[in-house]
């Protein structure tokens, strides 16, 4: 009896196990390419640095200079981002940024940062806009499209 119920408590522990490891997501981005909004903010308003190509992937252009194609999660608009890169050096530093809703919940970003990572851009970067475009950029006054 007491050999039944260590193997049935094995089991449980395992299925726990299981479980928690399919609930952990990982993302497609590292810790490293997540680049926060002041750096962006402060590349774009220093005339005398090389600017990143900043790509909206999200609902909307916000962010000044940014180049708007479209809602990630639509594979036309991933698309849009091929040809965007197309002539792009694959050296050169390319942020994207969404900012629709947190991005526990952001259906756009995944599939956009995947696709720089296929295309081979080894300085991409995702913004990070924990919360949303107007609360993580426009009310902090960072530059906007006019």
């Amino acid at each position: 009896m007491k050999n039944r119920i260590q193997q049935f408590g094995f089991i449980l522990l395992l299925l726990f196990s299981i479980t928690t490891q399919a609930q952990e997501k990982q993302e497609p981005w590292t810790d490293a390419q997540l680049m926060p909004t002041q750096e962006l903010a402060d590349k774009i308003n220093n005339s005398g640095k090389d600017k990143p190509l900043i790509i909206n992937i999200g609902p909307q252009s916000v962010i000044k200079g940014s180049v708007d194609v479209g809602p990630g999660k639509e594979k036309e608009n991933i698309g849009k981002l091929d040809k965007t890169l197309a002539k792009v050096d694959k050296k050169r530093e390319v942020v994207i940024y969404c900012g629709c809703c947190p991005f526990d919940r952001c259906p756009n970003i995944r599939p956009a940062f995947n696709e720089l990572k296929e295309l081979g851009f080894v300085n991409a970067k995702l913004l990070n806009v924990p919360k949303n475009i107007k609360v993580d950029w426009i009310d902090k006054g960072y530059p906007v499209n006019q």
